[in-house]
């Protein structure tokens, strides 16, 4: 077996410890950054689409996704060095009175996947530290808001409001998640997206860049 096929193999089963230095073996091999990065993005969609199907669950995907980070924290200076720019930069966090981040996390973990820098202000977030962080970052275009309990989705309706108050709607697009929320609520607070899952939560924010 190759090294790109060793480590892809390696990052679908979460082998996080051997994920970094096959990623090193393969640059030391004189393999292109780029194709690297891709083979790990491949495992990862390939999980993804387990979990869609039902056939993959959470714990698969975040210990795929916590060995793909410790693949892309070897590789990124490398891109970096190259002049490799993200497809984008994004901010997340789990709103105000919700403590969760198991899911944000994943998310986060999925977005990075795709090449897209992503700020990630924590758990229990008030809505003005959704609006100082958009307002000291102009280059952040998506803003990703995740809620777990039904009694903080009303959360997620004061950060919209808020950064269309503070004037930077039209500066971001606002994806929201949970499993409390769904695409009624999402349209009804004015949200841009609603994604069910972590894969489709990457899939969509692509979607915004290219658009």
């Amino acid at each position: 077996m190759g090294t790109l096929e060793d480590l892809r193999e390696k990052v679908m089963k979460g082998k996080r410890k051997e994920t970094g230095p096959l990623v090193q073996q393969a640059l030391d091999e004189g393999c292109d950054p780029q194709e690297i990065l891709d083979v790990m993005v491949d495992a990862m969609g390939v999980i993804g689409e387990a979990f869609s199907r039902g056939e993959a669950f959470v714990p698969e995907m975040l210990v795929a996704a916590r060995a793909m980070s410790a693949g892309t924290a070897v590789l990124k200076p490398v891109l970096v060095a190259e002049g490799n720019e993200p497809v984008g930069h994004a901010v997340i966090g789990t709103v105000k009175g919700d403590m969760h981040d198991i899911g944000k996390n994943l998310v986060r973990m999925m977005i990075e996947s795709k090449g897209v820098e992503i700020a990630d202000l924590g758990v229990d977030v008030a809505p003005e530290a959704f609006v100082q962080y958009i307002t000291e970052h102009p280059e952040c275009k998506v803003v990703c808001l995740s809620a777990l309990l039904t009694t903080t989705m009303p959360a997620l309706d004061e950060t919209v409001k808020a950064i269309t108050e503070a004037g930077l709607r039209d500066q971001v697009k606002i994806m929201v998640g949970g499993a409390p929320v769904n695409q009624e609520f999402a349209d009804e607070i004015g949200a841009d997206a609603y994604t069910p899952d972590a894969g489709a939560a990457a899939e969509r924010i692509v979607l915004f860049y290219q658009n």
